[in-house]
């Protein structure tokens, strides 16, 4: 069984920063991506952000595209977003995610934390 913890969350006015961490543990962890995803009030879940294990490269959504890195740290098998120029869209409940072993699918999944973002 796999875990993934998040923290960081928390409300912040237009422009602050935050850095959302996940925190991996359980069965041989070393899912080769891991991801972050957000849900707005009222939307559906969308992808934010996610980073291979093996090489390091990373993927975002356009819209926070130069305002987000995504970030990890093997030895701690920790994943990181740091969100920037933070806009009240930006609104959301943030979750963490582990790609499976067959690399198809989003199989793990943590209880989200919250970014709220004042105008």
């Amino acid at each position: 069984q796999v875990q993934l913890v998040e923290s960081g969350g928390g409300l912040v006015q237009a422009g602050a920063s935050l850095r959302l961490s996940c925190a991996a543990s359980g069965r041989t962890f070393s899912s080769n991506r891991m991801g972050w995803f957000r849900q707005a009030p009222g939307k559906e879940r969308e992808f934010v952000a996610s980073i291979r294990r093996s090489d390091s490269i990373t993927y975002y959504t356009d819209s926070v595209k130069g305002r987000a890195t995504i970030s990890r740290d093997n030895a701690k098998n920790t994943v990181y977003l740091q969100l920037n120029s933070l806009k009240p869209a930006d609104t959301g409940v943030y979750s963490c995610a582990a790609i499976d072993a067959s690399g198809s699918r989003w199989a793990y999944w943590g209880q989200g934390t919250q970014v709220t973002v004042s105008s």
